[in-house]
This record gives structure tokens, C-alpha cells and sequence, in this order.
């Protein structure tokens, strides 16, 4: 039987649906990665408090450059931003059954849950029971048990780290089906996929410590060039990889961030900095600027600044931000660019005026 969707669905079951599975934000909620000891792996999901298993799992795993991670990674793109929700592989139909049917059953024999509330629940058990369905969303017979072990019934996942709760929730169809090594429905584009990954990485990369080494080192002088650099071995590139395996459905991404310039801003106006954009790029060797060498005071750093007015009784707040190049690679030599990230953080440096002796 098919018929179609109507707004009883859509404004009564979809919410009460989602929200008896409480689907969303809790059996696969991303979180992020990283303890500033280098690598390391994270998973979410795993079993609900009933003990059916939940399968959809995220699991992200991260290596960070010597010298531990501080922080995310921001994206230089003010209008990007990782996906708000997904869609990801639930459970099986057995399990999916199991479920489902208790909780229809619950809230059908909820005090009050009559009229367009009770219709609604009505529909979505024959939805599943007995093949009631839409246009473009089919029925299924007896929760496709038939079919156990040969895919999952798919649902909407909240990402945790979206600050909108409208968009967080956004993916509020209800649960559907996939068969093993299928792709979801076309209509459900929020449907997990490599990139979503990535991107998914790119949001929970972190990156290392970017404190330069400065020649004078803290403390330095009104009108004297300070030189500013950072070894290649200090940082490197940093990967963090986000995968989703389940029975039937396998991908993972993963995002590579490579340094490509330094940024300095010395924290006052009253400054100049080497080159004038304060842009320092990075060498051939991986390294950006030079160290300060013995006969070189008389010479301008490739990258540094100088400032031009004391600190007073306090310091200026330095701060060198890394630009990151971000790309990424996935399941089925999918792969591409990501908007470039940032990363930084502020130093003490403290200005004296130069003393003069007159003789």
C-alpha cells in the first residue's frame, strides 16, 4: 500500500519517533582527539542501556608533531563548517524490531497519547509492520527480518560539536534501510560519505605548539630587529583519520594538514615586522625563517619583527599563527582539498629602551 506523506507524519511521528529511539547525540556522538601525548585513537558508540548493539561507529585517530597538541585546528573559511548531522548504519533488523516495537508500544499505552499523536504512531508501526509507506519511502514487511544480517536500518545522527541545535537536528527522517554494500536512497544526501568523514577529521585535528624561537630570546630592544623561526623539526605535518565500519559498510578518510607560512603580529602598533605582511613562508627545507647567527645584527631577518616603543613594566603578547594546507584522501580513491586552517598562540615579550652612558 502507498500513499502520500502527508504532515501527520512529518509534524507527529517523525518527532516522536526520534525521539523514543534517542537516536540522536547519544549511541554516536562524535568527540574529539588528542591529550597532547601524540597519537591516539578514540571510538564512540557501542551498546545502548537494553544491551542491543548500536552499530554506527566513528572512530577517530590522530598523530600529532613532537611537542603534543594544544588545540583544534580553524578553518580559514569563515562559511565552512563540518556536517551539522548525518545519517549512519544503526541497527539490524532483528534489533531494529526488538526496539522499536517496545517503544511504539510504550508510548501507545502512554496516558493521552490520542488524536493526531496517536494516529501518527499508528502509521509509523505499519510503516514498518505491515509495507505502509510513501512516494518516495517505501514500507517494509515484519521490519525486514527476513533480511537480518543483510543490512541495517540507517538513522540520523547528531554532530555534537554544532553549536546550532536547529541544524544538529536537521536530519529527523525516520529510520530506513540499506542493504549491505549498497548506497543509502539518493534522497538522503545527508547520508554518511568519505568527505563527511574527512571533514569530520579536519574538525577534531589537532595541531602543535607554535611558539617561535626569537633571537633575543623574551627579552629584546627598542629599535633592535628580532629574529624569528621555527626548525623543521619542530613541527610536521599531522594527520587525523575518521572511519565508520560496520557490517557491509566500510569507509574512512583521512586529513592531512601540511605548515605553509608563519604569521607574526607583535601585538602593539608601535612595531614592524620582516617581511611588512608579517608572512613568513616556509623554506625549501621545511623550515620557516633563520636562526640568528653571530655577525648578522646588522642585518634584516628574513622573519621577525622590531619594535619601536618599550614594554613598559610589561610585556607585549606575540602571537604566531601557522597556516595549515588541508587535503584528504578516502574509500574509493575518493579525495580532495579542504579549506586551509589555522593555528596559533601568543608569547611574552618584554621591550626595554636602550640605555645610553654619557660620558
Amino acid at each position: 500500500m502507498k500513499a502520500s506523506r502527508g504532515p501527520r507524519l512529518a509534524a507527529a511521528a517523525l518527532t516522536l519517533a526520534l525521539s523514543t529511539l534517542a537516536l540522536t547525540g547519544t549511541a554516536y556522538a562524535g568527540t574529539g582527539v588528542g591529550d597532547g601525548k601524540g597519537g591516539n585513537t578514540k571510538e564512540t558508540g557501542g551498546s545502548d542501556d537494553t544491551g542491543i548493539y548500536a552499530a554506527a561507529r566513528i572512530q577517530y585517530s590522530g598523530s600529532v608533531a613532537k611537542g603534543g597538541g594544544t588545540g583544534n585546528v580553524t578553518s580559514s573559511d569563515v562559511n565552512w563548517t563540518p556536517p551539522p548531522c548525518w545519517y549512519a548504519p544503526y541497527l539490524g533488523a532483528k534489533d531494529f524490531k526488538e526496539k522499536m516495537s517496545k517503544d511504539i508500544e510504550s508510548q501507545m499505552n502512554t496516558p493521552g497519547m490520542g488524536g493526531h499523536a496517536g494516529a501518527a504512531l499508528d502509521e509509523l508501526q505499519r510503516h514498518y509492520e505491515d509495507d505502509y509507506g510513501w512516494t518516495d519511502t517505501p514500507g517494509y514487511k515484519d521490519y525486514n527480518v527476513d533480511k537480518d544480517g543483510k543490512g541495517m536500518f540507517w538513522a540520523g545522527v547528531e554532530n555534537p560539536d554544532e553549536p546550532d541545535i536547529l541544524k544538529r537536528s536537521s536530519c529527523n527522517d525516520i529510520p530506513f534501510w540499506v542493504d549491505n554494500g549498497e548506497a543509502p536512497p539518493p534522497q538522503y544526501e545527508e547520508a554518511i560519505k568519505p568527505e563527511m568523514l574527512a571533514a569530520l577529521a579536519y574538525q577534531h585535528m589537532e595541531l602543535p605548539d607554535t611558539e617561535v624561537t626569537l633571537a633575543p630570546e623574551a627579552i629584546t630592544k627598542v629599535n633592535l630587529p628580532t629574529w624569528a623561526w621555527l626548525d623543521k623539526a619542530v613541527f610536521d605535518e599531522v594527520q587525523a583519520t575518521a572511519a565508520l565500519n560496520v557490517p557491509g559498510f566500510n569507509i574512512q578518510a583521512t586529513t592531512t594538514a601540511k605548515p605553509v607560512s608563519l604569521k607574526l603580529e607583535p601585538g602593539t602598533d608601535d612595531a614592524q615586522t620582516y617581511p611588512s605582511s608579517g608572512e613568513c613562508t616556509i623554506n625549501t627545507d621545511g623550515s620557516i625563517g633563520e636562526p640568528w647567527a653571530k655577525g648578522k645584527s646588522d642585518e634584516t631577518p628574513p622573519c621577525g619583527l622590531k619594535y619601536l616603543r618599550s614594554s613598559g613594566d610589561g610585556t607585549y603578547k606575540l602571537r604566531a599563527t601557522i597556516t595549515w594546507e588541508i587535503a584528504w584522501t578516502g574509500t574509493g580513491g575518493t579525495g580532495g582539498d579542504l579549506p586551509n586552517g589555522t593555528f596559533g598562540n601568543e608569547q611574552a615579550v618584554t621591550v626595554q629602551e636602550i640605555q645610553a652612558v654619557n660620558r
